[in-house]
């Protein structure tokens, strides 16, 4: 995941300063030599870090924070608000036309950075939002662009415009926007084609492409997991062709992150999307708020939130909460909420948005990839055993083991461990904050203690 490194050394730092009842001009300076380091090593631009650290500490050193009561948590609070400052004040919208307008989107970038399957994940979200959109196949070069672009525009439920491979780039865009008007279509995104580094054809193209219709925006999509590259491919395509905004793909990879801090600094152009998985719907607003909270460590409630009611229906969350609250839940259940977990990005993506819980990943034992084990060996039980699980023994347990693949050790472990999770619940009630002591605190021990089935 990215920032997860960056994450841990700067939460490791500012554990130090919060153990310190007072602080003095030399242990911030120490802290924040420790702060630079850790955002060069996320490959965040060196300009960058000098002026971003340079801020910190002048507003830092000052007399308020020293003096501080808790000026450990006032440093904190400083780094907080000046990373925020530096990916961006305010979250940026895509400007559109209103709906009774066609709005045109063009969708720049290099090849591989993910751009075809981002530009269908964005016309998905506006349909989603009450817009007409159409797709249109504008990329004639790269053997295949147009057959993924129609794929992913029916997985989307979005019309794809395409003249096919023999033809000018300029005309498809033309054609593409008198087909909308007739069609009653009102927001055209324009997939031109990537190439493996950025040439002077490619550029020409685009120009073109802008001169012959009016485009309202240019997104640029960029490939995180590139680094500083990916801030100089930014600069480059808003020096020649100019950029509206940008979109980061793969920041769920393994990436430092450095782009994400660096690019709206370089450039002056604002990042309006995340790419956070491969699925259509693995593509989030960025807030820069939202983003600076999950590298101190803070947790990022609200998107949490956001994708809960984006994956789970209010309806089916009622008739779970009262299942949990009655602890009659069966491994019907169990398998609904492993797919409700996998929908939401995995457990650990879960934990790291999570006040105080990314901490306590390690002590959670958390092994995404056994989940696959999980559910094989729950889809290995018949329909009575999984609506009962009392029914289950040793030689229930020996033919399920079988039909999953794995030892009868491993199904023991898990229906030990469902049971283990039904007597937790029991207890949950209590413990947020009813008649038990510890609401919150005492609930972070017990799931400290809990080993996960995954």
């Amino acid at each position: 995941m990215a920032f997860e490194s960056l994450a841990d050394k700067l939460q490791n730092v500012f554990k130090n300063l919060r153990g310190k009842g007072r602080l003095t001009e030399a242990d911030v300076k120490a802290a924040l030599k420790e702060v630079k380091m850790a955002l060069l090593e996320a490959d965040v631009n060196f300009k960058v870090v000098r002026q971003f650290v340079n801020s910190v500490q002048e507003r830092a050193i000052g007399q308020d924070v020293l003096t501080s009561l808790t000026p450990g948590q006032m440093v904190i609070k400083i780094v907080n608000e000046e990373l925020v400052k530096l990916m961006g004040s305010e979250t940026t919208e895509l400007a559109l036309r209103p709906q009774n307008e066609i709005t045109v989107i063009m969708m720049i970038g290099l090849q591989g950075s993910g751009k075809t399957t981002t530009t269908a994940k964005l016309a998905g979200k506006f349909k989603a939002k009450g817009r007409k959109p159409l797709l249109v196949a504008c990329d004639v070069y790269r053997p295949a662009a147009i057959k993924q672009l129609q794929v992913n525009g029916e997985k989307v439920g979005v019309p794809v415009f395409s003249m096919g491979e023999n033809q000018n780039p300029v005309n498809i865009a033309k054609a593409a926007v008198e087909h909308a008007k007739k069609e009653g279509l009102n927001l055209v995104f324009l997939d031109t084609a990537g190439r493996l580094q950025i040439d002077e054809d490619m550029m020409e193209e685009l120009v073109n492409i802008k001169q012959a219709v009016t485009v309202d925006q240019t997104v640029l999509v960029v490939d995180a997991m590139t680094g500083q590259d990916a801030v100089n491919v930014a600069g480059s395509f808003n020096e020649k062709i100019g950029v509206d905004g940008v979109v980061l793909t793969k920041l769920d990879g393994d990436t430092r992150g450095g782009a994400a801090l660096s690019i709206r600094s370089v450039t002056g152009r604002p990042i309006l999307y995340v790419g956070m998985g491969e699925k259509l719907s693995d593509l989030e607003q960025f807030y820069p708020e939202r983003m600076a909270s999950r590298i101190l460590g803070m947790g990022d409630i609200l998107s949490l939130i956001e994708k809960a009611e984006l994956e789970v229906s209010e309806e089916k969350a009622k008739e779970m909460s009262q299942k949990l609250r009655k602890a009659d839940f069966d491994f019907n259940d169990f398998l609904d909420q492993m797919h409700q977990i996998k929908k939401m990005g995995g457990m650990n993506s879960i934990l790291s948005m999570m006040p105080g819980m990314s901490q306590m990943k390690g002590n959670l034992e958390i092994d995404e990839k056994s989940m696959d084990r999980v559910e094989a060996i729950i889809l290995s039980m018949t329909k009575a055993e999984r609506a009962n699980p009392s029914l289950l023994n040793p030689s229930r347990k020996q033919r399920i083991a079988k039909g999953a693949g794995v030892d009868i050790s491993e199904v023991n472990r898990i229906v030990k461990q469902f049971e283990q999770s039904k007597k937790l619940m029991k207890q949950l009630p209590g413990m947020m904050g009813g008649k038990r002591k510890g609401g919150l605190g005492g609930l972070s021990g017990m799931m400290g203690k809990l080993k996960l089935p995954f």
